[in-house]
């Protein structure tokens, strides 16, 4: 599958999809990027005059980029019965997200059986710079 083809089955649309391009994908990992426009909903009230991504948004980016985007690969896309869920998250925060960000998700694979895909992920930043890590597990039915 392609890039823009991953991207487009994913179960998501504005303003919660996280995900901007796909630089590289195997059966073993993945890597992504989103940047998080200013004007985004979540921003509002949060750090009013200061605002910053909240870790649940971030959380949600990695896994989106990491786990499903990745998963439509591993089960050759989606259909309309397909189902989806995040499992589990475990995800530690290093730096904050400024509006105006982006942000890149690495996300290797560290198994797929029976449906249930975990991975090791990562989001760094522009300058390379650590953001958060941790592991995150989903649920992939065809």
């Amino acid at each position: 599958m392609t890039f823009p083809e991953i991207i487009a089955q994913l179960p998501y649309g504005k303003p919660f999809l996280f995900v901007d391009t796909l630089q590289e994908i195997s059966d073993d990992h993945i890597v992504g990027s989103y940047t998080f426009k200013k004007d985004e909903y979540f921003y509002k009230g949060h750090f009013t005059g200061r605002p910053v991504t909240p870790g649940v948004i971030l959380t949600e980016c990695m896994a989106q980029i990491g786990v499903v985007c990745l998963g439509i690969r591993l089960i050759d896309g989606l259909s309309a019965q397909s189902k989806i869920a995040l499992v589990s998250s475990e995800v530690d925060f290093q730096l904050p997200v400024l509006p105006g960000e982006t942000v890149w998700v690495h996300s290797e694979k560290e198994y797929f059986r029976f449906g249930k895909l975990k991975c090791k992920v990562k989001m760094l930043n522009e300058n390379d710079e650590l953001i958060c890590r941790g592991t995150i597990s989903g649920m992939l039915k065809k």
